[in-house]
């Protein structure tokens, strides 16, 4: 580091500094913040062990010199690296729940957080969803804040991936909810059982090729296949949109987030009656669907298979 950095011996001295080489650099936010300064104080914060919500009330104490230089150290993997700082850190947070990350699993930061607060409500009633289904679930963070807001439901977890099975199943864990929360290796619906789920909700690979080639740095941390999609991003959300009648209940409620790729499926579809949903805090992209709804469109979402 420059000498410069000498004179940062405050913790509000290395907030401000990283905030301000990280706009210098270039960085991207969206992995957890959305701009410099939160990003460094969250970095300072993990670096000197101690809780971001307490950072602006500690601002004015000193460091020592081994502190200094662990903070520098973390400030500069973020620039040089372009690695986002959930990564750095490993971990996150989602729907207020503590989650622990690495390079195999995408970083939380789904709209759909919201929607589980409010337990699905209106668009379902909270104390009748017994069993719910996160399919393609990474990490694990949808289905284990549904499990954790929905205290009488079970919830399975369904990802194609073994090491993102791993890190669910490590967050599962850190929350204590084994006895309520499985885990299924499954291509989509290929290995889920027989018996239908009141909801089923996925934020499921949806990057078209276009989309993917002009991603950020930052994003090239995340696994490909948490967001490659084929060419206009639909493949697996077309296959979803036909299989899952065949797992829901009669009144189950289908919740996908397809973010950009919205106007390719709204244009596939001109006629299917989405209902996107609104985000108080932020996000678009979300469709819902009930069963009988797509069980009407099936040869549609078959035909439209057929085409890619």
């Amino acid at each position: 580091m420059p000498a410069e950095t000498d004179a940062l011996d405050k913790i509000q001295d290395l907030v401000r500094w990283g905030a301000s080489r990280f706009g210098a650099a270039g960085l991207h936010f969206g992995h957890g913040t959305d701009n410099a300064l939160d990003e460094a104080a969250w970095l300072v914060a993990h670096a000197l062990h101690l809780p971001i919500d307490r950072l602006d009330a500690l601002g004015q104490c000193r460091l020592t010199p081994v502190e200094q230089a662990e903070v520098l150290a973390l400030l500069g993997r973020r620039i040089d690296e372009r690695k986002p700082a959930a990564y750095l850190t490993g971990r996150t947070w989602f729907a207020g729940l503590e989650m622990a990350v690495d390079e195999n699993v995408m970083i939380p930061r789904s709209p759909i957080a919201e929607l589980i607060a409010d337990g699905f409500a209106p668009w379902a009633d909270p104390d009748a969803i017994d069993r719910v289904l996160d399919l393609c679930t990474g990490s694990g963070c949808i289905g284990l804040a549904v499990a954790a807001h929905l205290p009488a439901a079970d919830v399975d977890l369904a990802d194609i991936s073994p090491a993102a099975l791993r890190m669910a199943a490590r967050n599962r864990t850190l929350h204590g909810l084994e006895d309520r929360v499985r885990l299924i290796e499954s291509d989509l619906f290929a290995a889920i059982g027989e018996q239908p789920y009141d909801v089923i909700v996925s934020n499921p690979p949806y990057v078209g090729a276009d989309e993917l080639e002009a991603l950020p740095d930052e994003y090239r941390h995340e696994p490909t296949l948490a967001f490659a999609a084929g060419e206009t991003g639909l493949d697996l959300v077309l296959r979803i949109l036909r299989d899952a009648p065949d797992y829901l209940s009669d009144d189950g409620i289908l919740v996908v987030e397809v973010g950009n790729t919205r106007a390719a499926l709204q244009e596939r579809f001109p006629r299917l009656p989405f209902t996107w949903l609104d985000f108080t805090h932020g996000g678009d992209g979300v469709f819902l669907l009930r069963r009988e709804q797509l069980a009407d469109y099936h040869p549609e979402f078959s035909e439209a298979l057929t085409d890619l």
